[in-house]
């Protein structure tokens, strides 16, 4: 079915969207509705089944984004404090954001996780009273609601013992490293069905940052041999509850890609500022989408605003195969510049 855009129609005033509770909640304060053809959540969905969006989804207003706070690691990551495995994060106020404390070890060693480890019950937690009391009022339905779940597999054990352990474990503790991962993927796969059953998800958006700003952390072969196969059964299990998955992944990690491919994800939520991601949407976008933040600076003279979102959408949205985060260094112009990337963006998809 064709859609032609309706510029008065499309902009008309429809009202506004409830903010989501932080952290990670999105929208972060009331955003302002377009009078779509088709909603959000359809528009969305297209990308992840392969189909061109009638316009470039931003998450910053298309999406119910939420990280509930009864999951410890989402206040620990955010102000600090003890996250789900007893790691104690230390909020850092130049970032806004919450680091392990320094000199803080919760696993003596990898060999050591089955009698170390204290695994949390996931069952203690009343997840339907948290939905009904803080989701359920500012859920929308026409919107598709994104669940995020930081602290992934290769993160854990680095915040469970430290980054060069993490690094040699992957190397020297296959065997007791392959269990430690077994079980905690099983626990993921509890937590990825609590997120359907609850909170009604449609996308899952898992974190798990696997490189520097120079390069992947591990090579493509250590990737498959240590964490493809746990990936693998991860991605399975939210197919099978009928949910799609973003990987978030920071770092230069474009040689970790086909691999991501081989898992299973079907987005990757990646860097802008150390990946060429419009070479590696040419490579791999028609099996892995995109998403990511588009800053827009805010030192940008505001007649110049508008060529540099229309760029964005003819290079790496072109195919119908990106979504983006928008966000305006010069908070004034946000909305305006909302509405410049939804109507750049639908005239330019309706000729595709």
């Amino acid at each position: 079915m064709s859609y032609p855009f309706n510029r008065a129609e499309e902009l008309k005033d429809v009202g506004m969207y409830p903010a989501v509770p932080k952290p990670y909640g999105m929208p972060a304060a009331p955003a302002r509705k377009f009078n779509t053809p088709i909603t959000p959540k359809e528009n969305l969905l297209r990308i992840f089944r392969k189909e061109m969006p009638l316009w470039l989804p931003n998450i910053s207003t298309d999406c119910n984004f939420i990280q509930p706070l009864v999951m410890p690691d989402a206040m620990a990551r955010w102000k600090g404090g003890k996250d789900w495995f007893g790691i104690e994060w230390q909020y850092e106020p130049m970032t806004n954001a919450a680091m392990v404390k320094p000199g803080t070890r919760r696993l003596s060693d990898i060999t050591n996780w089955e009698k170390e480890i204290v695994w949390p019950d996931l069952n203690a937690i009343d997840w339907e009273k948290d939905y009904k009391e803080t989701y359920e009022p500012v859920i929308s339905k026409d919107r598709a609601t994104i669940f995020v779940i930081v602290n992934g597999l290769f993160e854990r054990l680095a915040d469970l013992t430290s980054f060069e352990d993490a690094f040699c474990y992957l190397l020297e503790e296959p065997e007791a490293l392959t269990a430690f991962y077994e079980k905690l993927t099983d626990w993921h796969i509890e937590l990825i069905k609590i997120a359907k059953k609850y909170y009604h998800a449609d996308i899952i958006n898992f974190h798990d940052d696997m490189g520097s700003q120079k390069s992947s952390f591990m090579s493509p072969a250590t990737y498959r041999e240590m964490l493809q196969p746990h990936y693998q059964r991860i991605c399975k299990a939210i197919h099978d509850e009928g949910m799609y998955v973003i990987h978030h992944s920071c770092g230069n990690i474009g040689n970790l890609l086909p691999a991501f491919i081989e898992d299973g994800w079907d987005c990757w939520e990646g860097q802008d500022t150390c990946n060429d991601k419009l070479d590696l949407m040419e490579k791999y976008g028609k099996d892995l989408a995109q998403d990511s933040s588009f800053a827009i600076p805010a030192e940008l003279p505001d007649d110049q605003v508008e060529g540099f979102i229309k760029e964005r959408i003819e290079t790496l949205g072109k195919d119908g195969r990106y979504f983006a985060t928008l966000r305006d260094g010069k908070a004034e112009r946000q909305p305006k510049s909302e509405e410049m990337m939804y109507c750049l963006s639908r005239e330019y998809y309706q000729s595709k």
